[in-house]
């Protein structure tokens, strides 16, 4: 039985400062309502006057972190998606301020089964970052060698285990 894609239909908000990756985003979301901006200053009027079912957020060249507290408080599912920022401390500081997600942009093409895992979760009330380690846990070791978990290991252990 096939899987159904929980993003169809839904009315996504992409926001990135790099004109080939909105493209790509665009792409890889077909299924979507896509809404893109390529500014803080765009994305935070359309946040403020429209209804995103998601945000999907660079950090860097948009003020992504200022975006995410706004997403939050409008109540649209933020996703950090980054390359530059890539790190073990940008993924704990974007749980830590209620991101769904922080994927990096290597991973892109697999965005939809990222995105489809986050609403799933939602559907069974459970942490959005609940497949996260699974799908991966593997990249970040290979990225950032086997310890990268250590400084924010009470994070980590919470996800991983779901305590």
């Amino acid at each position: 039985m096939e899987k159904r894609n929980l993003l169809d239909g839904k009315k996504v908000l992409i926001v990135d400062d790099e004109p080939d990756v909105l493209e790509s985003l665009e792409e890889l979301l077909s299924d979507c309502k896509v809404t893109s901006a390529d500014n803080f200053e765009a994305a935070k009027a359309l946040l403020e006057s429209e209804r995103f079912d998601i945000a999907i957020l660079d950090i860097m060249g948009v003020n992504g972190y200022e975006l995410l507290e706004i997403a939050n408080a409008r109540g649209v599912i933020p996703v950090m998606l980054t390359a530059h920022a890539l790190t073990p401390e940008d993924a704990a500081r974007s749980f830590r301020s209620g991101a769904a997600s922080y994927l990096p942009k290597e991973e892109m093409l697999n965005l939809e089964t990222f995105l489809n895992d986050i609403l799933e979760a939602k559907e069974k009330g459970k942490s959005f970052w609940w497949r996260w380690f699974e799908r991966l846990g593997d990249y970040y070791d290979r990225k950032f060698g086997p310890n990268w978990k250590e400084a924010d290991k009470d994070i980590w252990d919470m996800i991983k285990y779901g305590a």
